[in-house]
């Protein structure tokens, strides 16, 4: 990965911690991800940890497997799969207070034996080749610079057999229209993630990688309600962040991330991209 890109994504993820934890993981679930509404879920809290149900179910996920979480922020899905499954989880990311945070939760759960976390790119790793029947992707692969190099690896990675399962936006075509892209990428400059690919464009790198599976869903009427809650609390912080801002005690990088979560749900609406389930299963 370019050395640049890499540390905007740790700077992203340094500094807007404390308006993740205040405002959207709360009561120490630690999930920096979307929440996926169904008939069952009626609050943010349960919304957030039924999306690792969805993805749980998705991948097959059952006792005995060996996960790697790929990009696990802070690391509370690996956490929850460690907690509803008899599995090993590997959790790894690029942010070191992310890997810090985890282990301490892992800690505190007394979960040591069954979870390890490590400062790793999911494009490059350390693991042996087929170490992984699953490997899970929650929100994280589009901050991969270049897909295919997520998938190569993956393939590399996952035993025959093994599941990968991702949730992750995707785009609509490329090119946009000029107004369109200059709208994607306000959301996406100000969440450190260089690009989002097409349907067609993850089918191919997945194909090229060596996998013969490839199913891909549109699941935005789940997650809509969180995308949705997101632009809804920004807008009404807007002007307080933008005070906090010019006196001082919000930064450039903290700016870009309030301004990307109003973003984010003026590009759903304009149709420019959509929240994506893909599963793909080693041969």
């Amino acid at each position: 990965m370019d050395i640049n890109y890499k540390e905007s994504i740790i700077s992203y993820y340094d500094n807007t911690r404390l308006d993740y934890r205040l405002l959207w993981y709360r009561n120490n679930h630690n999930s920096v991800h979307f929440g996926f509404y169904d008939d069952e879920v009626t609050t943010h809290k349960e919304a957030l940890l039924n999306l690792n149900k969805v993805l749980a179910k998705t991948g097959e996920v059952k006792d005995g497997d060996v996960i790697l979480d790929a990009g696990c922020g802070r690391g509370g899905s690996s956490i929850w799969l460690a907690e509803n499954y008899n599995v090993e989880v590997e959790g790894i990311t690029l942010v070191p207070h992310q890997v810090e945070k985890a282990k301490k939760l892992a800690s505190k759960k007394q979960l040591n034996a069954k979870v390890n976390f490590s400062e790793q790119d999911y494009c490059k790793t350390n693991f042996e080749d087929e170490s992984f029947s699953v490997i899970w992707a929650c929100e994280s692969m589009c901050h991969a610079m270049h897909k295919a190099d997520f998938y190569k690896e993956a393939y590399r990675l996952l035993k025959p057999g093994g599941r990968l399962v991702c949730a992750d936006y995707i785009r609509t075509d490329r090119p946009l229209a000029a107004e369109g892209e200059a709208l994607l990428h306000s959301w996406l400059d100000g969440w450190s993630i260089n690009d989002i690919d097409t349907y067609p464009e993850h089918e191919k790198n997945v194909k090229d990688a060596g996998f013969t599976s490839f199913k891909l869903d549109d699941i935005t009427k789940f997650t809509e309600p969180s995308l949705s809650h997101l632009h809804s609390m920004s807008n009404k912080l807007w002007g307080l962040g933008t005070f906090l801002r010019k006196i001082g005690l919000r930064n450039d990088v903290n700016h870009g991330n309030h301004l990307a979560s109003i973003k984010q749900y003026e590009a759903l609406q304009d149709k420019l991209w959509y929240y994506g389930l893909l599963q793909i299963i080693k041969d």
